[in-house]
């Protein structure tokens, strides 16, 4: 695909006149012309020329400086990508060094490296697939006191430093009464939108021209529909004039709401949040066209017939509790050591209803004194309230999302050890080929496998705030193009995602400290085949407390169950015991929900980060056929994608 020149004058200008209108026939088809010559269309969907990392970036991510210099690969990395990427088998006997400054020496060292492998985050290479499938061995990490590694929330009462500082710059506001009738609006307009449906398609004859005529048609019906439905009076001049810019801040105002509400509530919007995104992707790639960029920078696809179609971008960051405080300079409000109690989520689990009670007024008289303590002009009582609602919303989200794994991790411990089986009942050995287990480990081996899963995805949910941060920075980065692409599961965009990859090889890293040894594959898949982008890293690590919460429910509720006589004779009779139905449960989990099944095909199944949570899936698909079913519906278990 060449580059393209500036276009003849007979040819018909991406303006929003010419795209709205009724004739826009000389638009979709650029290719012909009166005069018989010819442009090829572009657009920026297909796939382009792989450019080379920046001179002193790492070839892997791409966005990070280099900090050390392999000598084999002759290439640079920085220390995250280098440690993946030399962890095992063959590479990990290739010689380095670190890399200071940015000598003369390292420039040229740099500039002579080979062009980077395909996609930045690809890391599907058939050497490196061959070393990390090795399971045989143990890898030996050092290890550090849990303490260190998960970011513990201070206790109620104790000094909190700089933990609610950092925590609350990825902690988005709660929305107010108001903000929820555009929320209401937005999915509406979301809902009976066919954008992704018109758009993400390979129809015949669907050029890349006439795939940006429609991009634009569909986006600014959506915006128009938006704006029309808050206010008639100005949705009538839009119509008129197609003056979106003037409208610029309404736009920002809903999207911005749309993402704020998804990423504290996961379970909301699950069929359009997505389509937002996309929408938004484009948009923003829209707004992007008209800006100067360098020639490394342009996309192949990127034509300087498409400019200034927007004048305006219909993105801006997301509105957190860190970025309120510090606009009235009030972050010293997250230093008070008050604001433990004022955010604390109170339980009723076990408690006295009186002992319930005293924590609410507690609670409360924390929430107004640092009100009261901390209002000043520009920010009222009401929105340090709101903000600190926010902070307890964060807890809330903690406690369903990841304490799960925590109680997942218990359970291990308290009814399996770590190196021997007492019987074929407690044993957790698994053998390839055999109920549809893709791995081979002996009971020490799958213990410690599944002890670093789950030690990981409470990593990733401790942190999912910031991933979803970074994720969306990804997703809506406009010198990093996507590809419509069919990877067997339909078509998707395929878009690299280095700062979401970056972050997810730093919490493996800390993950492979906090268990000490690590069993099996570090690959994790991004920007490929199995995971395109990543807006679908988000939503299959979200999904984590969907299979995790109802089996801990029904675990928890077995010995109320069992206090009812039917019942109990039921499982005296079936399972000799409730701690062995609890242990037979667990243990079949723990085995065929780890065991590397579930992929489309044999290469894609194994024991690599996204793999462990492809199994679990498995598992869930399969729990109908277990003879323990029916406990499970005793306990109220409606199934994994539903309410309980």
């Amino acid at each position: 695909m060449s580059e393209t020149s500036d276009p003849p004058k007979q040819t018909a200008s991406f303006t929003l006149e010419s795209i709205l209108s009724d004739n826009h026939e000389a638009v979709e088809h650029p290719g012909t012309l009166t005069n018989g010559s010819a442009v090829s269309a572009v657009g920026w969907d297909e796939e382009g020329v792989e450019n080379q990392a920046a001179e002193g970036y790492c070839v892997e991510c791409e966005d990070q400086p280099a900090q050390m210099f392999c000598e084999t690969c002759s290439d640079v990395y920085c220390e995250v990508c280098f440690a993946a990427q030399h962890r095992k088998g063959s590479r990990k006997q290739h010689k380095s060094k670190p890399l200071s400054g940015h000598s003369k020496k390292l420039s040229s060292s740099v500039a002579a490296s080979d062009a980077v492998k395909e996609d930045a985050m690809d890391v599907e290479e058939d050497e490196t697939n061959a070393e990390d499938d090795e399971d045989a061995d143990w890898e030996p990490v050092s290890a550090v006191p849990p303490s260190e590694i998960i970011g513990a929330q201070p206790a109620v009462g104790a000094s909190v430093g700089e933990w609610f500082v950092e925590r609350s710059k990825y902690i988005p506001l709660r929305l107010t009464l108001g903000e929820r009738k555009y929320l209401r609006l937005l999915e509406a307009a979301l809902n009976v939108s066919e954008y992704t449906d018109k758009i993400d398609t390979i129809g015949f004859g669907l050029s890349k021209a006439k795939r940006i005529v429609q991009q634009i048609r569909e986006l600014c019906a959506i915006m128009s529909g938006l704006l029309l439905a808050a206010d008639y009076k100005q949705g009538q001049e839009l119509f008129t004039d197609r003056d979106f810019e003037a409208n610029s801040e309404f736009y920002q105002q809903v999207f911005e709401l749309g993402r704020r509400h998804k990423i504290m509530n996961p379970d909301k919007m699950r069929t359009t949040y997505g389509k937002l995104i996309y929408l938004l992707q484009v948009s923003h790639m829209f707004f992007h066209l008209s800006a100067p960029r360098s020639q490394a920078q342009q996309q192949d696809s990127q034509s300087p017939e498409v400019k200034d179609l927007l004048n305006f971008s219909c993105v801006r960051p997301i509105k957190t509790v860190y970025t309120v405080l510090e606009e009235h300079h009030a972050v010293d409000l997250l230093r008070d050591d008050l604001v433990t109690i004022a955010t604390k989520e109170i339980y009723s689990e076990g408690r006295s209803r009186r002992d319930i009670q005293k924590d609410i007024r507690s609670k409360e008289r924390a929430i107004e004194t640092l009100a009261a303590r901390y209002e000043r002009s520009g920010l009222s009582q009401e929105k340090l309230r709101q903000c600190l609602y926010s902070i307890g919303d964060n807890h809330a989200f903690l406690r369903a999302n990841r304490d799960p794994c925590e109680r997942m991790i218990n359970y291990l411990k308290e009814y399996f050890h770590p190196t021997q089986a007492k019987d074929n009942k407690s044993s957790l050995a698994i053998r390839s080929g055999k109920n549809g287990a893709r791995l081979s480990h002996d009971h020490g081996k799958q213990y410690a496998y599944v002890l670093q899963s789950l030690t990981l995805w409470r990593e990733i949910l401790h942190d999912m705030f910031h991933l979803w941060s970074l994720a969306e920075q990804d997703l809506l980065a406009e010198n990093v193009p996507y590809r419509l692409r069919d990877t067997g599961q339909g078509l998707n965009r395929v878009q690299a995602s280095p700062k979401t990859s970056r972050m997810m090889h730093n919490i493996l890293h800390k993950a492979q400290r906090s268990v000490g040894t690590w069993i099996g594959s570090s690959v994790i898949h991004m920007g490929d085949h199995n995971v395109p982008n990543a807006l679908m890293f988000i939503d299959k690590y979200t999904q984590i407390y969907r299979i995790l919460l109802p089996i801990c429910t029904t675990l928890s509720l077995i010995p109320s169950l069992a206090t009812k006589p039917a019942i109990r004779s039921y499982i005296d009779d079936e399972f000799g015991s409730t701690d062995n139905l609890i242990r037979e449960i667990l243990g079949d989990f723990f085995r065929h929900g780890f065991d590397g099944s579930g992929a489309d095909n044999f290469f894609d199944a194994g024991s690599c980060i996204d793999g462990r949570l492809t199994s679990a899936w498995n598992w869930c698909a399969t729990l109908e056929k277990k003879r323990y079913f029916h406990v499970f519906l005793l306990t109220g278990f409606v199934g994994f994608d539903g309410e309980w």
